[in-house]
């Protein structure tokens, strides 16, 4: 029976590759594994070569990097530990929040592919009633032919913010204070950006950017702007932040571990 041990861990070892590697594949994460494969070379080449100096030093960041991979990759990580439970396998009911954040994933990337700028506002706990006074009213249940009909070029409404509070579109051609501070902001960005970061100053809200320029993706919170984040990347964020709940979105506190972990 023991002739047949390494081969069962050979093929236990194949399968947890192989899973990695298609959960990762065509992620920003997978540059990540690529990193850690180039890793995991220097440190052998280190040892076979004898080069100690060179070893230790990887020993010593190979430690920090595993934590730092575990802080910042955390809603990946979560998302791949869940589907190996198996409840996960079961059956589950999508709710409304996952409809809503599939939606506008898909909308902001494909305004990104197409290179139409946006600026959306996702309220928090921060009423943003004043901009939205001063904004073309709607009121209307989001969905993503009308995220993306609002910030069509030819449209009367596509300058300005739209304001998201929960899954209803309150308000677009919303005017934002710009920010001051441009040590964030590049040449290369435009009001847009510089409107998505004043208003990460002066409300907890969530801003997202879709510049017009180079089609980045951008996110803007508590002053911090956030450029060229994929698709993946943007759920786990929006996730962290708001809640699901039934019915829509729950607005909790907003956590700065949570901000970091992202």
């Amino acid at each position: 029976m023991f002739h047949w041990m390494p081969v069962v861990e050979i093929l236990i070892i194949a399968i947890m590759i192989n899973y990695i590697l298609s959960f990762l594949w065509n992620t920003k994460s997978m540059d990540l594994v690529l990193g850690f494969f180039v890793f995991l070379l220097i440190l052998g080449a280190s040892s076979w070569l004898n080069l100690p100096v060179l070893h230790r030093i990887m020993v010593l960041f190979g430690n920090v990097l595993v934590i730092a991979i575990i802080v910042i990759f955390q809603p990946e990580l979560r998302m791949a530990l869940s589907k190996l439970s198996l409840k996960g396998k079961r059956r589950r009911e999508i709710t409304s929040f996952d409809k809503f954040l599939d939606q506008l994933a898909n909308s902001v990337y494909r305004m990104s592919e197409k290179r139409v700028g946006a600026l959306i506002v996702l309220e928090n706990e921060d009423s943003l009633q004043e901009y939205v006074q001063k904004a073309i009213s709607l009121n209307a249940e989001f969905s993503s032919e009308l995220i993306e009909t609002i910030f069509a070029t030819n449209t009367p409404l596509h300058d300005g913010a739209v304001i998201l509070r929960d899954q209803t579109i309150v308000a677009a051609s919303a005017i934002l204070p710009l920010a001051e501070d441009s040590s964030q902001i590049a040449r290369s960005m435009g009001t847009r950006h510089r409107a998505g970061l004043g208003m990460s100053y002066v409300s907890d809200a969530l801003v997202i950017v879709v510049s017009e320029e180079s089609g980045k993706v951008s996110v803007a919170r508590e002053g911090i702007m956030t450029r060229g984040i994929k698709i993946d990347r943007f759920k786990g964020i929006i996730r962290s932040i708001f809640n699901p709940s039934e019915g829509g979105v729950s607005r909790s506190k907003f956590n700065i571990l949570e901000w970091i972990k992202t």
